[in-house]
This record gives C-alpha cells, structure tokens and sequence, in this order.
C-alpha cells in the first residue's frame, strides 16, 4: 500500500518491501536473495491538527500539545493511522523469470470519518473541550483493527523481449485476525453548554466490538482466521545499459488488500443518543463507559467480517540515467463503508526522485495527501542491509502546518548474484 515505507518501495534493491506495493516487482529485484529480519512503518495523520516540530529546541527540551500542537475543529473532521511490522521474510529467484516468497506481518489500521471537531475535543480532553458548541454531524464512522499476515507470493516475467517484458504476481495471505472496534451512525447532534455543564445529543449509534477487544479488557484473546489477496502486473520497456540491468520505464498496477477477516462470539450495541448527561462524566471514563453508563443500548451478537483496506496501486518510474530515477506514484481506497465495516487507506500521490545503487539508495518523495494543508517532503536511505527513513519527516521539521507524520526503518540481508540461466525468446509469446 502507498503508506508504508514512502518513496522506498519502488527501489529495485528493496527486495521483500517492494511485495507491499506490488507483488510483480519480485521478478524486476536485483538480488539473487533477499532476507528482511525485521522492518517497521508506521503512518498517521488528521485534519483536526497540525503538528508544529520547527522549532528543534522544543523537540530537544520536550514535547508539549499546548505550544506544538494547533488544532483546526471542523464539522467534519477524519483521523487515521497505520503501523505494519514486517517481520522474518524472504524473497528468493528461482530463475530468471520466476521468484517466490513467503513474508510474515503484523498490521494494524485506525479511521474516524466526519466527526465534529469541537465533540471530538469534548469527549477527549475534559480540560479544554468543555467550551460552547453545536454540532451536526453525518455519516460517522470509525474502526480499529489488527491482525497478522502469512503470506506466499509468486511472481513470473510472462513475455521478455530485447526492447521489453511484461510481468505479474500475486500474493495469497492468510490472515490472522486479532480483534478490532467499530462504530457508526447516519446522524448525530449534540451541543454542550458550560453554565450548565450538561451535553445533549441527539440520533443512535451502532457500537461493536469483537470478542477480547473491549476497550476495558483488550486482550487478542481469540485469534480469527480469513483469507486475502495481492494481485500486480508491470510492463518494463528496457533501455541500452550494459547487461539489460537498466530500464527506460516502468509502469505499475496492482490490487491490494482483497480479503476480510470473519469474527464470531462479538457484540454489537446500538445506542439510542437521545439524552442529556453531565459534562463530568468524560473526566474519569472512557467512551465505551460513557455509552454504558449514560444510554440506553440493545445488544445483539456480532458475527461478521471486517474488511482489509483495499487499495489500487498505480506507479511509473522513469531511468534518467544508470543510477538517476524518477517515479510517480498513486494511490486510492477501493474499500468503501457497507455492511461490512473496512479499515481504509487514505488517498495519496507522490513523486520520487532517487539515486540507487548496490550498497546506497536515496529517496525524497514529494506527497500529496488527502486531508492534508500542504505537501508532504521526505527524505529516505537504504545503505547495505538498514533502510531508514520517512516520507514527511523535512515538512515535520520546517512547517508549522503538517497534518500527517511517517517513519520506517528495516534491517535486511541481501544476497546478490544473478541466476546463470538463459532465457530462450519463444517469438510467438511475443508481443
């Protein structure tokens, strides 16, 4: 997926990253064998704040949410955030056309959709939210969800020509699902008064959560069992640099994420919201205590699916010279809320110039992201087995307006070497 290991994964060193956008780009890696000992992402980001990190001395003498961080209330505000472990895994060419791979993961997706930034702030921080305010909102919707990932992919150059080949892959995953959380409601009102200190609300919600993912007693109790999909295809028009090793285009599509993981023994709650409740109650409770304490809620049994964050991959990298490229990335949810609650990636587009070599890669992708005020510029490196980097991390430092923040770092072993066997040209696979 684009939100994970940014301006890196195009990188045709980066071996067992590169499966996480494109499952083809197995056949196009220059390592005979690539091992990932352990690699981290993690991404998040809001439209309700920014992030002001440009003043270094405040970062050295400590973080603090009231100088360094600027909120930005709107009626519709979204949050969201990701982390994906990527752990012992490795990538092996069988041949000059073929490569397999076996990869384990441990990811985890966080979404809240069109909730009113002043209500967010009331429920969140009973110290500074409890301000006058009036909220409509609509079409709320949030979910956490986590679950591991052991996956076996298969990649093949399908047609290879002098001048260009055309290659696919696919990555068959079993999921391991750990638990998630889930709310949503067509329509909600609320409006807090402070001479009273009283909220009112207005409209229903519908709660759940799967077995051990209580907000009082998470526990990954119960681990679930589902089934996804990677799908990916890459044309590659070739350039005229020694050894065929160079490329003058790359273009990239692939389908990420087609899967859901089924949970039984869960619970489902759907809360009438036509109350008025002290303020107070937010100081020493949780959300879910909340519900609990202060609605009336019919509860029903929870046998369903959550939905992976299905996503379309799209990406062109152009060879300016040997060592010199320059790539353009995209990419879009395909999940969408249902019946089936999904975990979504957000929206992005980045531009990837980079200096790759053996031992040495240089990234700084440029990124447009959804919710975002401003682009996000990064800076990344891979030199020998550690990769390092983010995708944000100089807009972090030097703008007082970031919404969005990433970083990733990895430890590999790469084995290089190129398979001795020739590949005979069958002239009617030609294309």
């Amino acid at each position: 997926m684009s939100q994970n290991f940014v301006g890196a994964q195009i990188d045709s060193r980066m071996g067992v990253q590169s499966l996480t956008l494109n499952p083809a780009l197995g056949t196009l890696a220059r390592t005979k064998l690539d091992i990932n000992l352990l690699s981290g992402s993690a991404f998040a980001g809001s439209d309700y704040l920014s992030i002001n990190l440009s003043d270094l001395g405040s970062v050295v003498n400590g973080f603090s949410l009231e100088d360094d961080v600027v909120t930005n209330p709107q009626p519709d505000n979204n949050f969201f955030g990701n982390i994906d472990i990527l752990g012992p895994s490795v990538l092996m060419r069988l041949n000059e056309r073929s490569v397999i791979s076996l990869t384990t993961r441990a990811r985890g997706f966080f979404n809240l959709n069109n909730i009113d930034g002043d209500f967010f702030e009331f429920v969140t921080d009973s110290e500074t939210g409890k301000v006058d305010f009036n909220a409509e909102m609509e079409d709320i919707s949030g979910i956490g969800h986590f679950w591991g990932e052991i996956s076996a992919g298969y990649s093949r150059i399908l047609v290879e020509r002098s001048n260009h080949s055309f290659s696919a892959g696919a990555n068959l995953k079993l999921l391991l699902g750990a638990g998630g959380a889930f709310g949503d409601t067509p329509q909600l009102s609320a409006s807090y008064r402070s001479e009273s200190d009283m909220l009112t609300t207005q409209g229903d919600l519908d709660y759940g959560y799967s077995v051990g993912f209580d907000s009082q007693d998470i526990n990954f109790s119960e681990i679930q069992p589902g089934f996804a999909i990677d799908l990916g295809f890459i044309y590659e028009l070739k350039g005229n640099h020694t050894e065929g090793k160079d490329y003058k285009l790359r273009a990239g599509i692939s389908v990420l994420d087609i899967g859901k993981v089924n949970y039984h023994d869960g619970y489902r709650i759907e809360y009438d919201m036509n109350a008025t409740i002290s303020g107070d109650e937010f100081e020493e409770k949780d959300f879910q205590e909340v519900l609990e304490d202060n609605y009336v809620g019919t509860e029903r049994p929870f046998e369903g699916a959550l939905g992976l964050p299905t996503s379309l991959q799209i990406f062109l990298d152009y060879g300016i010279s040997h060592r010199f490229y320059l790539s353009a990335q995209a990419g879009v949810a395909l999940s969408q809320d249902g019946d089936i609650p999904v975990s979504r990636v957000i929206n992005t587009a980045t531009i990837t110039p980079r200096m790759e070599m053996k031992l040495l890669s240089i990234y700084s992708p440029i990124s447009y992201r959804q919710y975002d005020a401003i682009p996000s510029w990064g800076l990344g490196v891979r030199f020998g087995p550690v990769v390092i980097g983010s995708g944000s991390i100089l807009t972090n430092a030097i703008s007082k307006k970031s919404r969005t923040a990433d970083a990733y770092v990895g430890l590999k072993l790469p084995i290089y070497g190129r398979i001795k066997e020739k590949v005979k040209k069958d002239k009617s696979n030609d294309i």
